[in-house]
């Protein structure tokens, strides 16, 4: 029996949201008594905390819930560019790996300005623009050529299109919804954040906005 790509690469990606989620604890220091917005995030990420959090998962459709994760959420729905939240509702905005795909860059100001607004401490995620392997492709350097040639490639080459039809016609709506970040642009979008770069092989892979 064949494996998947997906299955392949579960135990990396495991490994490395369970790092970053204790580099979150280890930086904002939440406490118990926080209320924490996760901006189209699900369950899989808290599972990795020891903090006894209340999270609020904000999607454009609720996602369903984890009755056996550590921590007590709320599922709601919402736009992330316009938030129906008061400013500094929430004592941490958290969001991982999203607002690379709320639209262009005047749609990420807007992500950008809402979780600045909503929240008193942040920590947004994002791939780095910079780092050679596309993460949603599963490609190198295709995100750095012209949309048209991503358009080409992406559904031919990606490892992702094993799954079927359905894989590739999902990685065709990707290739015009994703729009990487690169550090100036994260540094642009929360200029009144800190921004950490981690790394892989010395190249940036991720970068975080932490407001603490």
């Amino acid at each position: 029996m064949k494996l998947s790509h997906e299955l392949l690469l579960f135990p990396i990606f495991r490994f490395t949201r369970s790092r970053r989620m204790r580099r979150f604890e280890r930086e904002l220091k939440p406490k118990s008594t926080d209320r924490v917005l996760d901006i189209g995030g699900g369950c899989f990420n808290w599972q990795f905390v020891k903090t006894p959090l209340h999270v609020t998962l904000l999607n454009l459709y609720r996602c369903p819930i984890d009755a056996e994760a550590p921590v007590d959420f709320e599922s709601v729905e919402g736009d992330a560019t316009c938030m129906n939240y008061d400013d500094k509702s929430f004592e941490i905005g958290f969001s991982n790996s999203v607002i690379e795909h709320v639209g262009g860059s005047r749609e990420q100001r807007k992500f950008a300005d809402e979780v600045r607004r909503v929240s008193q401490r942040i920590w947004i995620q994002t791939p780095a623009k910079e780092f050679f392997l596309e993460p949603h492709f599963l490609l190198p350097f295709v995100h750095w050529l012209p949309i048209s040639f991503r358009r080409w490639l992406v559904p031919k080459f990606s490892p992702r299109r094993l799954g079927g039809k359905s894989n590739i016609e999902h990685l065709r709506d990707l290739v015009d919804e994703v729009r990487l970040l690169s550090k100036r642009e994260m540094q642009e979008m929360f200029p009144d954040c800190r921004i950490i770069t981690e790394r892989f092989l010395l190249m940036p892979k991720a970068y975080i906005a932490v407001r603490d």
